[in-house]
C-alpha cells in the first residue's frame, strides 16, 4: 500500500512541474507575441505617415525625383497572386483528395505524400530557380506567367497536405452510407467528404495564399520586375514584394518612404484578408 505521505509528495511534485511548464509556455507565448506586435507596430508607425492615395493611383517617377506611386506594383502583385491561386488551388485540392480518398492504402501514394510534405518547407528560392530553368531560360525572357507558376508550386503542397489531413478526419461511416445508397465514388467524395470538410478545405486555401502572399525570392527569378505599368502576362511584371525590396535597398529617401507604406498595405491587407476568411468560416460553423 502506498502511504498517504508519499501520495502527497507525488501530487506536490506534479503540481510544481505543471506550474513550471505552464510558466515556461506562457513566457514563450508572450515572448513570441512581443516580437510579432513589435514588427506590426514598427510597420504601422513608419508606414502610416507616408500612406496616401497617390501611392495607389500614380505610377513611379524617375529615380531621384520625389512623388509618384506604386500603382504598377499593386496591380501586378494582384494579377500574379490571383493567377497563382487559379493554378494552385484546384491542383492542391485535387491532390489532397487523391491522397485521402484514392490512395489511402497505397504505399506508392504514401511515398508521394511524404515527398509533398517535404515540399511544404522547401526553400522558395529553389522553386524560383527551378521555374527559371523550366520557363524563363527556354523562352529567353521573364514573364508574369512564370512568376505565377512559381507561386503556385509553393502553394500546392500546403493545400494538398492540409486537405488530405482534413478529409482523413471525415468518418468512414459517412462514406459507407453513401455507397449503401448507391452513390458512385465521385459522388461520395463531392457530396459527402468535401461537404463535411469544406471549412477545413477553405482553411487550406487560406494557408496556401498565406504561403505566397509575401514571397520575393521566386519572383526575382521569374517575373523579375517592371518599373512601368503592365498587364501583359508574357512580359516582366512588377510585384509589391520585389518593389519593396528594391526600394528598401535603394539610395533615395522617397523610395524608403514608399517601401514603408507598401509594407504596411501588404502586411495589414493580408491580416484583414485572413481575419475575414476566418470570420466566414466561423459564421458557417
Amino acid at each position: 500500500m502506498v502511504s498517504e505521505e508519499h501520495l502527497k509528495k507525488v501530487i506536490l511534485r506534479r503540481k510544481i512541474i505543471s506550474t513550471v511548464m505552464l510558466g515556461v509556455s506562457t513566457f514563450t507565448a508572450f515572448y513570441g507575441l512581443l516580437w510579432l506586435f513589435w514588427i506590426l507596430g514598427d510597420v504601422l508607425v513608419n508606414g502610416f505617415k507616408f500612406l496616401s492615395l497617390n501611392l495607389f493611383l500614380n505610377d513611379p517617377t524617375p529615380p531621384g525625383i520625389e512623388g509618384g506611386g506604386l500603382r504598377h506594383a499593386f496591380v501586378g502583385h494582384f494579377i500574379i497572386t490571383s493567377l497563382a491561386a487559379l493554378i494552385g488551388v484546384p491542383i492542391g485540392i485535387g491532390t489532397g483528395i487523391f491522397f485521402a480518398e484514392y490512395g489511402r492504402n497505397s504505399k506508392f501514394v504514401k511515398a508521394l505524400r511524404n515527398i509533398t510534405d517535404v515540399l511544404v518547407s522547401f526553400p522558395s528560392i529553389v522553386i524560383g530557380t527551378f521555374v527559371y530553368a523550366l520557363l524563363v531560360k527556354p523562352l529567353g525572357h521573364f514573364s508574369a506567367i512564370s512568376g505565377s507558376v512559381a507561386l503556385a508550386l509553393l502553394m500546392i503542397p500546403v493545400i494538398a497536405i492540409t486537405t488530405d489531413e482534413i478529409l482523413k478526419l471525415v468518418p468512414n461511416s459517412l462514406r459507407e452510407a453513401g455507397y449503401a445508397l448507391g452513390a458512385h465514388r465521385w459522388q461520395v467524395i463531392k457530396d459527402i467528404s468535401l461537404s463535411a470538410a469544406k471549412r477545413g478545405v477553405l482553411t487550406s486555401v487560406i494557408l496556401g495564399i498565406a504561403r505566397i502572399s509575401g514571397e520575393t525570392a521566386p519572383l526575382l527569378f521569374t517575373s523579375f520586375n517592371n518599373n512601368f505599368f503592365s498587364v501583359d502576362l508574357t512580359k516582366p511584371m512588377a510585384s509589391l514584394t520585389v518593389t519593396i525590396f528594391q526600394y528598401a535597398m535603394g539610395p533615395y529617401e522617397d523610395w524608403h518612404r514608399q517601401a514603408w507604406a507598401a509594407s504596411l498595405v501588404l502586411t495589414f491587407g493580408a491580416l484583414i484578408f485572413f481575419i475575414t476568411a476566418k470570420a466566414i468560416v466561423y459564421r458557417r460553423r
